[in-house]
């Protein structure tokens, strides 16, 4: 929340071309960050045994990988500006590269603490570099640094979150650069180092393409589209994988335990996305006007396009976390490859319609991208596709209805401010969720309810 609070201010304060910049060597240091070393973090999760020497192994790759990263990103970074025809992306990827030298100080920390199931120790670090990056992010807008406000705040943040986290793991040791014996982790990280790439493909072909057709403020309209619409797949749902991803792999024996696990966390999931991605679908034009302001009115038609592709996307992610603990990294490797056939191909299409375009072939191809990937893994964590429906049939037919009525009740207002009337679809829509789910699935709030309540 203090995340989204800074950074939808800071949106108000910068331009769409600034966005549209940023994008672009987003698009470098996302597909280096795949090769970050977070699936060797993830092997020693898995892991049964992980003693001193493994955790000093790990170290000591995360800090060749991660040196190596950086010197690679230097390197590219004029590279990508000649693609791009903006010389400022070369100096914006060189400062990015620093971002590296934190990851080996977060990643092994995060492996030690996941592994023990100290979530809370982690939730507190964030917290507090959560805090630390929106304070650089506003400064720096108000300093009027433009695009480097967003250069700025990462770096700020995993800084922050390097050092919180070295401390409260207790992990500051000499790294040992003796791999002998480490053969499983450095092949299960490198398994899931592949389908990481697969991912990147999928995930960040929309940008590579579009930045080479637009200007840099067509593609911030499309950028901070996208930012909106994603909010809650990429700020809600990762921490739940982490989590997950954890308590799987302690259920690893136990296949019954883990297929229950993987309905209830898609359950909770789709019980607060679906509201969410339907309710920004409905009201878009009034919270693109709210809460980014009238220079981003562009925006409006995008985000009702990919809100309601969202979820899609939001369950389709839920997938490799599960297969992943059961020792079936490959699994999800090649689902993410599927994904970087298809979403390009879509996205590439797509493009002959302009921004349109290319947000309607989000809504096109995910929903192919989701069947595909449940097909090829529920056998895996033992889940039958009518058991899945099942989990998420209630929360997806009340948002169905609470969309229904906040656009109707939309089509009847009379002319008024829009935050007002942001206010009050927002209260109706909340209202009928609500209602639907206590009318058709009151046993499954309560379920819910106690799940929330450790009960």
């Amino acid at each position: 929340m203090i995340t989204w609070a800074s950074t939808f201010l800071v949106i108000r304060i910068l331009s769409p071309s600034d966005y549209g910049l940023f994008a672009m060597t987003q698009v470098v240091l996302v597909l280096l960050n795949m090769l970050n070393g977070y699936g060797l973090a993830s092997a020693l999760i898995q892991r049964r045994e992980a003693g001193r020497h493994a955790q000093r192994q790990l170290f000591g790759l995360l800090l060749l990988l991660n040196l190596a990263l950086a010197l690679a990103q230097v390197a590219l970074a004029p590279l990508a500006a000649a693609y791009y025809r903006q010389p400022i992306v070369a100096d914006l990827l060189r400062v990015q590269a620093l971002l590296y030298l934190a990851t080996p100080f977060i990643a092994l920390p995060y492996a030690l603490l996941a592994r023990a199931m100290d979530f809370k120790k982690q939730a507190q670090v964030n917290l507090v570099s959560a805090v630390a990056g929106a304070v650089a992010a506003l400064a720096g807008a108000l300093a009027g640094l433009g695009v480097w406000t967003l250069v700025l705040a990462p770096i700020v943040l995993f800084g922050v979150r390097a050092l919180g986290m070295t401390i409260a793991a207790r992990t500051l040791m000499w790294p040992s650069f003796d791999f002998r014996g480490a053969g499983d982790m450095i092949r299960f990280g490198g398994i899931m180092a592949t389908g990481q790439i697969f991912w990147f493909l999928q995930s960040q072909a929309d940008v590579f393409i579009a930045g080479r057709v637009f200007d840099p403020h067509l593609l911030g309209i499309y950028t901070t589209s996208l930012f909106l619409a994603q909010i809650f797949v990429a700020k809600f749902v990762p921490p739940l994988n982490e989590v997950a991803f954890s308590a799987y792999s302690r259920m690893q024996e136990d296949r019954r335990a883990a297929a229950g696990a993987f309905t209830t966390a898609a359950r909770l999931v789709m019980l607060v996305g679906m509201p969410f991605y339907l309710g920004l679908a409905a009201t878009a034009e009034p919270l693109v006007l709210t809460v980014l302001g009238e220079k981003w009115r562009e925006a409006i038609p995008v985000v009702h396009l990919l809100a309601l592709a969202m979820p899609f996307m939001t369950l389709q992610v839920l997938f490799a976390p599960a297969s992943d603990a059961c020792g079936r990294p490959g699994v999800a490797a090649r689902n993410a490859m599927i994904g970087a056939i298809l979403l390009p191909l879509a996205f590439l299409a797509g493009l002959h319609w302009g921004l349109l375009g290319l947000a309607a072939a989000w809504l096109v191809a995910y929903p192919v991208f989701l069947a595909i990937t449940a097909w090829r893994t529920l056998p895996v964590i033992g889940v039958r596709p009518r058991a899945l429906i099942e989990a998420v049939a209630p929360p997806v037919l009340a948002a169905l209805a609470m969309a229904a009525v906040v656009v109707l009740l939309d089509s009847v207002l009379p002319p008024m401010a829009t935050p007002a009337h942001l206010a009050l679809l927002a209260a109706a829509g909340a209202a009928a969720y609500c209602a639907a789910l206590l009318v058709f699935a009151r046993a499954m709030v309560k379920e819910m309810v106690a799940l929330i309540r450790n009960r």
